[in-house]
């Protein structure tokens, strides 16, 4: 697992991606600056092992404190996810998936992986 930064024409954001895939499967929204993109690149290193799963999908679900994964259907009927840091701003959301068990798998993938991934600026 890797996170790469990279410009947009609006600032900086990063991306992340599995090992031996060529497209990223998580992204940021887009920062002002290089320091603020790393800084968000921290927060999901720092908070994505230990943040609970909130399944939005469910009736009646159980809400979580931030840190954060929240899981839930997009307005096309796919599934996606989102990690909020402790101060409730969204740090990383992914792209769709076609289940909500493959949203679950690949919040799984973030949670074991992203705390040792290399960072390419």
């Amino acid at each position: 697992m890797k996170f790469v930064v990279k410009n947009t024409n609006t600032g900086v954001k990063f991306d992340l991606f599995r090992a031996k895939e060529d497209n990223a499967f998580v992204s940021s929204e887009v920062y002002t600056t290089r320091k603020t993109c790393l800084n968000g690149i921290e927060s999901v290193k720092k908070n994505a092992a230990a943040a609970p799963v909130e399944d939005q999908t469910l009736e009646n679900y159980a809400a979580e404190k931030c840190p954060k994964f929240e899981v839930y259907e997009d307005k096309a009927g796919k599934y996606r996810f989102r990690l909020k840091a402790r101060n409730g701003q969204i740090v990383a959301h992914s792209d769709p998936f076609e289940t909500v068990d493959l949203a679950k798998e690949a919040v799984e993938d973030v949670k074991k992986g992203a705390g040792k991934a290399a960072v390419e600026k």
